[in-house]
């Protein structure tokens, strides 16, 4: 592993991140010191509490402080650690001149709306769409809409929020539902707006890469083996290499490819998502200037390779060697199926005998509340598996999946 002996990363983070920690372990594994930005001027974590205190809703002030701090003590590069960071890492990297993204491009990539208009203007494939105005009636917002159709929050991740609906009185109800979940959004426009957009049916993969000099590499891409067909789209099984043919693999690239150049994005890693129909059209459906989330990314790595690395290493622009683990991997991301109080998940020990099982990893502890999909933005944990093909490896997890249980309590509101 080759060193940075003496450059510094800036870190911009929420300090109850949970990727925090895997990008301070890839920074020291380059060689590279790391400086935490955040809100959490109290947290109990010691880089975070040590670190650069912000103000993420005073873009002027953080960036002022950035810049003081820089003076003191230069950054190489600065990254932000996901999607509602990366827009002040790249104002912040560009005011000093350091690798970035134009920070408009940024904004694409978490602004759903924005990001489907500068496609539909390059004439890059994805769903017809429309904005709708939750707070004006919606008898004629709903004439034209193709049915079915999936409805977005404009800024939400992990499926929050997604709705397919087949009907007007399904959208109806749809709405009023999604008018209490993007209530909490910080943005006012965001609070009142949802994206409508027309449903693909045909399969979803995932594309991790990432860009140098403009131009995509590919790291690898993921088949999803279960339908997302909806009402709601909660995330379950990645698995990869793909079992997509080369030819169609090549045209998602060149697909996404575009996309980033209609962004302006030409550095750092990418994910992304996208749909391919029936006719084996490649259909966009995100484009961000991240890594893949969750603990997903664990399933990459190898001795000589972590994705985080390699985001690090393109922000001080000397990219790493990219290596891929010589077996299939997949995870599972494990959904909440139902509301609840977490009491206990039982089968976890015959879970992780299954052959080719890595690791069944719960995340959430007893005594949480359980929040499904629309309303729900978490997963309970994971199932890693490794094996000679994917075949055995997404049967692994199924069969590992079908041990667990997990044990729940209604949740009795006083009112």
């Amino acid at each position: 592993m080759m060193t940075q002996q003496g450059q510094r990363l800036l870190l911009i983070s929420h300090h109850n991140s949970y990727r925090i920690a895997s990008y301070i372990k890839a920074a020291r594994r380059l060689g590279l010191s790391v400086t935490i930005a955040s809100q959490g001027e109290h947290s109990l974590v010691s880089e975070v509490a040590d670190g650069l205190h912000l103000n993420f809703d005073d873009i002027e002030s953080a960036l002022t402080a950035i810049k003081r701090e820089h003076t003191l003590n230069s950054f190489s590069g600065i990254l932000g650690s996901d999607d509602q960071t990366v827009q002040l890492a790249a104002q912040a990297a560009k005011a000093l001149h350091l690798p970035h993204n134009p920070p408009q491009a940024a904004q694409y990539s978490q602004r759903k709306d924005l990001a489907r208009h500068q496609l539909a203007l390059a004439d890059c494939p994805v769903p017809t769409h429309c904005l709708i105005n939750l707070n004006q009636p919606l008898k004629k917002q709903m004439l034209d809409l193709p049915w079915p159709c999936v409805l977005k929050p404009l800024n939400m991740s992990a499926s929050r929020g997604v709705i397919r609906v087949n009907n007007k009185n399904e959208f109806i109800s749809a709405c009023e539902r999604l008018k209490n979940i993007i209530s909490t959004s910080p943005d006012e426009f965001e609070q009142s707006h949802i994206l409508v957009e027309d449903y693909i049916d045909g399969i979803e993969i995932a594309y991790e890469g990432f860009l140098h000099e403009g131009m995509l590499n590919t790291i690898t891409t993921f088949d999803k083996p279960d339908p997302l067909t909806g009402p709601y789209f909660e995330e379950t099984i990645y698995v990869t290499p793909s079992s997509l043919d080369a030819t169609l693999q090549q045209t998602i690239k060149e697909v996404i490819q575009s996309a980033c150049r209609v962004y302006g994005l030409k550095t750092g890693a990418i994910h992304a998502e996208c749909r391919i129909d029936n006719n084996d059209k490649v259909w966009i459906l995100e484009i961000a200037s991240r890594t893949i989330g969750g603990d997903c990314a664990r399933m990459l790595d190898n001795e000589n390779f972590g994705v985080e690395e390699l985001a690090i290493s393109l922000a001080i622009n000397q990219p790493i060697d990219v290596t891929m683990p010589e077996q299939a991997r997949g995870v599972m991301m494990l959904p909440i199926k139902e509301k609840g109080l977490l009491k206990r998940v039982e089968g976890l020990l015959e879970a992780n005998r299954i052959k080719h099982i890595d690791k069944v990893d719960v995340i959430i502890n007893a005594g949480h509340e359980l929040v499904p999909l629309p309303e729900g933005n978490q997963y309970l944990g994971y199932i890693f598996a490794s094996a000679e093909t994917p075949e055995q490896v997404t049967s692994a997890i199924r069969e590992a999946y079908a041990k667990l249980k997990f044990v729940t309590a209604p949740i009795f509101k006083i009112t």
